[in-house]
């Protein structure tokens, strides 16, 4: 089981490494008399990158950023990186024999580099754990967790990470869930109280039934899962797992885009993308509100409170597409092209989806994203919550987006059925999200502008 801390430590320990890698051969060959600039130096040039390939390849087999939680420590981390260094040394040495380089002047500059390197590698990595424990001494984003069971399994899990405080977890203690009927709204408190980041369920102390609630529990309160199987009394036969050395672990997807890489990815695509919308697109605003001035009394916007990520409420910005007197029809969906309450102009920005445009400021202010479930008025959030409570309640993990796949496959939904099947779509969409699947959904959504096809 990786821990995304140590995870995290490990992508900068990589990238830090092949930039000092890097730094350090510069600086060697501009160190010796009479180079050239290295620019002009295409042996050196080459030089430099068969230095960065063997590098890659000494990490590919060595494995010196490759931490797990149950295996860290700093005696092996600091031994396969000693291991990749050395290595890497004796490869550069071998290509300069195997080749026709010339030796004299290129083995001293290979050697000042490979102690440069050596050097600020080993004190960067030094720098960085240490900062690290300090963090975790200051108890900067620690991950809370805490144990359900009652028996031998769950003090083992305790213990055991007990011992590995340093990688950022606390223990917050351990909850015992009777034989019976499950006591969740204890362990609701618990949870709200704690504020857990994980829960390890030992399910060999626990039934069907309470592994289900928990889960499910779990879902609503942005808390992560991990099922604990006892394998005890099996370990001396040979089985094909991936456990976590001491304990193998089953973790449970109930936070969905939950992978600090995935936000990460999904985040700077939203602020990139809507950026280039919002400049690009600026004459295409300005002919809009044009438009919806001249065609209607009232304001260019419409603004309308709605339910976003963990049901938080935020307000939804749209180009107007309504009578400003539409609220003396009674609130209600709409009827499509024939509704009194929509303008002219209005029936064309809904066909052609363009009065979200303005909801590229909801993506910058962090309220929403490009793609995902459509944000929900307070009548439809309360209708979902009555008809499929679970289902919505994950939907409700991620930001709203401005096009789902829900959107592109039902349209507006005027009633209650319309929007348990955009649900069911939504859901489908957390369970295979890529960056690939928000591509290919803003290209639908695309072909659906250019159409006027918008329902």
């Amino acid at each position: 089981m990786k821990h995304h801390g140590i995870g995290s430590l490990s992508r900068v320990h990589l990238w830090t490494d092949i930039f000092l890698l890097n730094l350090s051969y510069s600086l060697s060959y501009a160190a010796l008399p009479g180079n050239a600039s290295l620019l002009e130096d295409h042996s050196t040039l080459n030089l430099l990158l068969t230095g960065n390939l063997l590098w890659i390849a000494c990490i590919y087999f060595v494995k010196p950023y490759a931490y797990s939680q149950a295996t860290y420590t700093s005696y092996s981390h600091f031994g396969k990186l000693v291991l990749a260094i050395v290595t890497h040394l004796l490869l550069m040495e071998a290509f300069l024999y195997s080749s026709n380089t010339a030796m004299g002047t290129k083995e001293n500059y290979i050697f000042i580099a490979f102690e440069l390197f050596s050097c600020l590698s080993l004190l960067t990595h030094v720098a960085l754990i240490l900062l690290l424990q300090y963090l975790r001494q200051s108890r900067f984003n620690l991950k809370r967790y805490a144990v359900i069971g009652k028996g031998d399994l769950s003090e083992l899990v305790h213990h055991f990470d007990q011992k590995r405080r340093g990688l950022g977890y606390e223990f917050c203690g351990i909850f015992q869930l009777g034989t019976k009927t499950p006591p969740l709204e204890n362990l609701e408190s618990f949870m709200e109280s704690e504020r857990l980041d994980y829960i390890y369920c030992c399910m060999a102390e626990m039934n069907h039934e309470q592994v289900q609630g928990v889960i499910k529990l779990a879902e609503r309160k942005r808390t992560q899962v991990r099922l604990i199987p006892d394998f005890r009394g099996f370990t001396a036969n040979k089985f094909n797992f991936e456990p976590d050395e001491v304990y193998p672990i089953i973790n449970v997807d109930t936070k969905p885009l939950s992978n600090p890489s995935e936000q990460l990815v999904k985040r700077s695509f939203d602020l990139i993308f809507s950026s280039v919308i919002m400049i690009l697109g600026l004459p295409v605003f300005l002919l809009i509100m044009l438009a919806v001035k001249l065609t209607s009394k009232g304001t260019i916007f419409f603004v309308q409170e709605r339910t976003g990520r963990w049901g938080e409420t935020f307000k939804i910005i749209k180009f107007r597409t309504m009578r400003m007197d539409a609220n003396k029809y009674g609130l209600q969906h709409s009827l499509g092209a024939k509704d009194p309450r929509i303008t002219p102009i209005g029936n064309i920005l809904r066909r052609t989806r363009l009065d979200e445009l303005p909801q590229f400021l909801n993506v910058l202010k962090g309220e929403m994203s490009v793609v995902g479930p459509r944000p929900l008025h307070k009548y439809d959030v309360d209708m979902l919550m009555q008809e499929a409570s679970h289902d919505f309640q994950k939907a409700l993990t991620i930001r709203p987006g401005i096009t789902s796949i829900g959107q592109i496959k039902v349209g507006y939904a005027t009633n209650s059925s319309e929007n348990l099947h955009r649900l069911k779509y939504d859901i489908l969409y957390l369970n295979t999200y890529s960056l690939t699947t928000d591509l290919y959904l803003i290209w639908l959504t695309i072909h659906v502008i250019l159409l006027g096809k918008g329902r």
